[in-house]
């Protein structure tokens, strides 16, 4: 059976544990990128990572990506919204529809 995991800073994602997700806190970049390699080959189907450290580990993150699993969703930290979030999905529909469906009104 698949797992979910989250890794990122401590602070942004241990509240993720009290709903059975495993989590992965981690505070220096070699470290992180280290454990999400590790993680990626593991039993995981979905990794959520923050933001700001999906940012510092794009190249892992975007190699990562290129398996149909894990899935690895951004997600805000407790820093705020980067945006990088969205923009991730915006990109993935884009590709699947084909044309971007978000309406701004310009």
């Amino acid at each position: 059976m698949y797992k979910v995991a989250v890794i990122g800073d401590r602070d942004s994602i241990y509240g993720f544990a009290a709903l059975g997700l495993d989590v992965f806190p981690v505070s220096e970049q070699i470290e992180a990128a280290h454990k999400l390699r590790e993680i990626a080959e593991g039993e995981y189907a979905v990794v959520y990572i923050t933001e700001a450290l999906a940012e510092q580990l794009r190249s892992e993150v975007d190699r990562i990506q290129q398996a149909a699993l894990p899935a690895v969703i951004p997600i805000p930290g407790v820093s705020g919204n980067t945006g990088a979030g969205i923009a991730n999905v915006k990109k993935f529909v884009e590709q699947a529809v084909g044309s971007d469906i978000i309406f701004n009104g310009d």
